[in-house]
């Protein structure tokens, strides 16, 4: 589960960081990615499943490795995608500074844009060490409601040079996924089939 493969080759100029805890990863995460990749011509898309996010309780997700194994399945969707263990190997919470600290040397020629929502904007001061995140990427705030976060930007220096994108709206969540699974209804058109047949495989997502 380690870095990707040709992080020690050429290194591409413009990296778009999007992580999450992928529980599971959907259609709707694909597009959203593959319209900020568009917008801000990024080279290449890093998908960091989160190992152990500090919001949330391990025993409210599927285990690491099929978290993992699922956003495997879900990379090959786009060129420009690839995904990364940093967070999934880490022992104790994940904080997102921690990851760009570490891709930024991991990429030391790179540009890193962090992909986030409006609502993640907005609670940004709330983050482990906001000030050394802004400092180390630049920010992306997927637009799905053309509400534009600007009028909630934070108190942070370099908060308000951030990139606002319009993405796809797609009503699709990992809930909504979780719930359909459970009640035994195709899910086909909300995640890709080789996510599907993990999740039949696995049996997850059943009560």
């Amino acid at each position: 589960m380690g870095q990707d493969s040709d992080a020690s080759s050429e290194l591409p100029l413009r990296i778009g960081l999007f992580g999450g805890t992928f529980d599971p990863p959907h259609r709707g995460h694909i597009a959203v990615a593959a319209d900020v990749a568009d917008a801000l011509d990024l080279d290449r898309v890093l998908w960091i499943p989160a190992g152990h996010p500090p919001h949330k309780l391990l025993a409210d997700t599927a285990p690491l490795a099929l978290r993992v194994e699922m956003t495997r399945a879900v990379i090959n969707a786009d060129s420009r995608f690839k995904m990364t263990g940093i967070e999934a190997e880490r022992m104790g919470p994940s904080y997102t500074v921690e990851t760009a600290q570490a891709l930024k040397e991991n990429y030391p020629g790179a540009k890193l844009f962090l992909i986030i929502g409006t609502d993640q904007f907005r609670q940004l001061h709330l983050w482990k060490n906001p000030e050394k995140l802004l400092s180390l990427v630049e920010l992306v705030v997927m637009d799905r409601d053309g509400q534009r976060g600007r009028d909630h930007t934070p108190h942070l220096a370099g908060a308000e040079n951030a990139h606002f994108v319009p993405v796809r709206k797609i009503d699709i969540s990992s809930t909504d996924v979780r719930i359909a699974v459970n009640d035994g209804q195709n899910v086909t058109t909300l995640i890709p089939s080789a996510v599907a047949e993990i999740i039949v495989r696995e049996g997850l997502y059943r009560n």
